[in-house]
């Protein structure tokens, strides 16, 4: 039978079928590797239509669970702002300076989860997805009791780092308040992760949602009624964390639709741990290069004339900054399973539609949140702070907030995708150049040796975002998806070979 034989019953199926979402991604996929250059805008966007029903219906719920777990910090620091504005700027740096190098850390050792699992579930390797949680689990439990000693002694590092004594007191006390929050980390990360690769993500969902709202009234009622002060407030944070853990724990050991990917603990997560554990430090340098970037924008802004309002002022607008990156996470989150999920599968013209789809969206959600930014900076800005000073240096850097939004809208994506083909550490040395030997030296120049201040640090980091930004867009033109298929294929074989050499030896 001749190509056009074949291909067009598929092309008539489709035709006869208005309800393009009915179709499995094996039948997309042989759809678009048949005279894919017969195939007209109309159809491009009906498959445009399917792939973001599929989207959607999983980032939907992932955006829900990212930005609620964000948001556990952001109501804590916009209730401590409120106390004033020094126990904001303490609150602001801990969490940007200390949390943030932490959280940091445990979401990038947790994306090589997605990556490993999103990549054996879709290629029906149910039995070693819990072996990978268990074993990042054990790598993220030694992580934390390292950066515990990071938070006990905050108080002389933000002194090093230039901050004022006031300013460093105050942050120490919030830091240690938040011990026991990098445990939770370190069971939370990969737990999410574990069920977002699997799909279950409309659970984790209303899991978040209750414990954001049991946290937003301990928090009230700690800071404002019993009036605990900064260590009160990052306490409550620290039990709002664990209480996340206890469900999403309870779920996946309880759960029927973990039957088949949790079988129980298993001594055979300490076995085969160096070769996850070299992916999971490309996975956790990659986004903290990341992460940490607009964290490094806070932290300097602490060493410019009248550090209280421009720290300040910065930090409002990072959390604002930080509430879309943690939309745009969602949709990574997503896009990551997704194309792991499709390399598993063997679909790669799917993974390749995938990727255009959300890159489309996301450009289209980012220029909206521009506007909301442009339009109500001044009302965004008495949200955190009653202070007048305040409140004018913040209304003045949003532009510059609106600029940073509209590139979240690319850049997250991006690194979505290079999650769910594994990536990683070419992504972690494009992080490095752009970012920190390019981007964060023109920022300092900028903020130190002209008049621009914080907006000239700011200006410098937005130019390593773009160069970042665009060396990615190259490398995914240029990416050969059916390659990244065999290359999947092999990760998955590796991982089901040691699985069944550990099972006989009865590990």
């Amino acid at each position: 039978m001749s190509s056009t034989e074949s291909y067009e019953p598929l092309l008539r199926r489709l035709h006869s079928d208005s309800q393009i979402t009915e179709r499995s991604s094996p039948e997309i996929e042989e759809f678009l590797g048949r005279r894919i250059s017969t195939v007209t805008p109309r159809w491009w966007l009906r498959l445009a239509v399917w792939e973001s029903k599929l989207l959607w219906k999983l980032s939907g719920a992932s955006i829900v669970v990212s930005v609620l777990n964000y948001m556990l910090s952001f109501v804590t620091v916009m209730f401590t702002g409120h106390l004033g504005s020094l126990q904001l700027a303490g609150a602001s740096i801990a969490t940007v300076g200390i949390q943030g190098l932490a959280y940091g850390i445990m979401l990038g050792m947790a994306s090589a989860v997605q990556t490993v699992c999103g990549q054996a579930y879709g290629a029906r390797q149910y039995s070693s997805m819990g072996i990978i949680c268990q074993r990042a689990i054990v790598l993220h439990l030694a992580a934390a009791v390292l950066l515990t000693f990071l938070y006990w002694y905050s108080g002389p590092i933000l002194k090093a780092m230039g901050q004022t004594v006031a300013i460093a007191r105050e942050g120490q006390i919030f830091a240690r308040g938040m011990i026991p929050q990098i445990y939770a980390f370190a069971l939370a990360c990969p737990m999410q992760r574990f069920l977002q690769a699997q799909n279950i993500v409309n659970p984790l969902a209303y899991m978040s949602l209750g414990v954001f709202l049991l946290h937003t009234l301990l928090t009230w009622l700690v800071t404002n009624v019993l009036d605990f002060g900064l260590l009160g407030a990052a306490l409550v944070l620290s039990f709002s964390w664990w209480l996340l853990v206890a469900v999403n724990g309870l779920y996946i050991v309880m759960s029927p639709s973990c039957k088949e990917t949790w079988t129980g603990f298993s001594a055979r997560a300490f076995r085969g741990i160096w070769p996850y554990f070299k992916l999971t430090v490309a996975s956790a340098v990659m986004l903290c290069l990341e992460i940490w970037y607009n964290q490094g924008l806070v932290i300097i802004s602490g060493l410019l004339t009248n550090p209280t309002i421009s720290l300040d002022a910065i930090s409002i607008c990072m959390y604002y900054l930080n509430w879309d990156m943690q939309f745009m996470l969602g949709l990574s989150a997503a896009i990551s399973v997704r194309v792991s999920n499709e390399l598993g599968a063997g679909n790669p013209r799917v993974a390749m539609l995938s990727v255009v789809v959300v890159n489309i969206t996301t450009i289209l959600i980012s220029l909206f949140l521009c506007v909301v930014v442009l339009v109500f900076r001044v009302g965004l800005s008495k949200a955190f702070t009653s202070d007048a000073e305040v409140i004018v240096a913040v209304s003045d850097l949003f532009p510059l907030l609106a600029v940073s939004i509209f590139l979240n809208g690319i850049q997250p994506i991006l690194s979505g995708v290079a999650i769910g083909t594994g990536w990683q550490a070419v992504v972690a040395y494009v992080n490095l150049v752009t970012y920190y030997v390019i981007g964060l030296p023109i920022g300092c120049v900028l903020g130190f040796k002209t008049s621009l201040g914080v907006a000239g640090i700011w200006w410098g980091m937005i130019a390593g975002v773009v160069l970042q930004t665009i060396t990615l867009i190259v490398l995914t033109l240029r990416t050969n998806w059916t390659s990244e298929v065999e290359n999947a294929a092999h990760r998955i074989k590796d991982s089901a070979n040691e699985n069944q050499e550990m099972a006989s030896e009865g590990v």
